[in-house]
């Protein structure tokens, strides 16, 4: 029983690795023959010009030290370090062929469907990695602000003890997604990776998804649990096809940026055309959201190097988002506030009502 469950681990562990090592498209400068004669060099001797790379195995290390711990000895731990010798390794030769052509007058190009990033330390995009940070910090403080004024600051039903606020669930699922999904860009940042890249692609897919049904729901006043289920049930079915294809399937690049630039259209027009027909009182503060998020989008579809080996057009756009994310928080502790006020008067305009009476008569309000 002990060696056939050492034999699952063992294959697990091989499995995953196998999904970490999945291959990537070509670009122009990893098919030239000079990187490529440099990685398989470095990968042999582990060294290229003045750099040792400790990962790799050479005729010097790599024999396994005496008293050495456990997990040095591990295949595991063995194939892990293959990869850091083979990330460092194209990290280094990327580095020198870019020197190359920049000597020759030539323009940077893109290896492994990557620019060439200058690194510091371990992050491999260290301005995208950090702005993803950020971002991920002002989703988190405008999720707290919005937890603690729900359920603190505005009144709650004195029956049930829940927010009058009908979309306060819907937007701490929201919270939970955006933090997870910008936690993800901040790992893929810092190590490109199959593995990291796919969990990347599916948290922003995921929230896309969800964000496209919660704007539904608001802009169409939908507040009944049924009604509910039949607006995200096909949103949702789709967007869990879509994951599961780009992760086992084919990554298509492409056809991912059609379907996440389809979502954000659609949701986009959807609160812009819904803030001009209800005039809602933070309407203002939406336009700028969906407008700034529009015009950033542009940073996604204009590629161009990266300025100085750190800022190219997408970290630029992640930089782009940190402001609006303060003021899309901002819109929506407005709609609390102001939905809640709403009910509430509704509720005091049918005085003496019964809980259960006040539910039934603020449905007909329709913002």
């Amino acid at each position: 029983m002990a060696g056939s469950s050492l034999r699952v681990v063992h294959l697990a562990s091989l499995l995953a690795l196998g999904f970490v090592l999945g291959s990537v498209d070509a670009s122009q400068g990893d098919v030239d023959p000079h990187y490529r004669t440099c990685v398989k060099e470095c990968q042999s001797t582990a060294i290229i010009g003045s750099n040792i790379i400790s990962h790799c195995q050479s005729p010097e290390n790599d024999s396994t030290p005496a008293g050495s711990s456990w997990y040095t000895q591990e295949p595991l731990y063995t194939q892990w370090k293959q990869l850091n010798c083979m990330t460092d390794c194209r990290y280094y030769c990327m580095m020198q062929r870019e020197e190359e052509r920049q000597s020759g007058g030539l323009s940077p190009v893109k290896y492994h469907g990557k620019w060439p990033f200058i690194r510091v330390s371990v992050f491999q995009e260290p301005l995208s990695t950090a702005l993803s940070a950020l971002n991920l910090l002002m989703h988190f403080t405008g999720w707290l602000s919005f937890f603690l004024l729900v359920n603190y600051r505005l009144p709650i039903r004195p029956q049930t003890k829940r927010t009058y606020y009908e979309y306060t669930g819907l937007w701490h699922i929201y919270a939970i997604l955006s933090m997870n999904a910008w936690f993800w860009s901040s790992i893929f940042h810092t190590r490109d990776i199959d593995l990291t890249e796919k969990l990347d692609y599916s948290s922003a897919v995921a929230l896309l998804g969800y964000s496209l049904i919660l704007s539904l729901l608001r802009t169409f006043n939908v507040k009944d649990e049924a009604t509910r289920v039949m607006f995200a049930a096909p949103i949702l079915a789709f967007v869990t096809t879509h994951i599961l294809y780009l992760n086992f399937y084919d990554l298509d690049y492409g056809w991912n940026m059609k379907v996440c630039i389809a979502m954000g259209a659609v949701q986009l027009l959807a609160w812009a055309i819904w803030a001009g027909v209800t005039h809602h009182p933070s309407r203002f503060k939406l336009w700028v959201v969906v407008f700034g998020g529009a015009l950033a989008m542009l940073l996604e579809v204009y590629d161009f190097p990266p300025y100085k080996g750190y800022a190219d057009a997408h970290s630029l756009w992640h930089a782009s988002t940190i402001p609006l994310t303060y003021l899309w928080w901002s819109f929506i502790k407005d709609d609390a506030e102001f939905r809640t006020s709403t009910v509430v008067k509704k509720a005091k305009f049918v005085g003496g009502s019964q809980p259960e009476e006040e539910e039934s008569a603020v449905e007909e309000i329709n913002i």
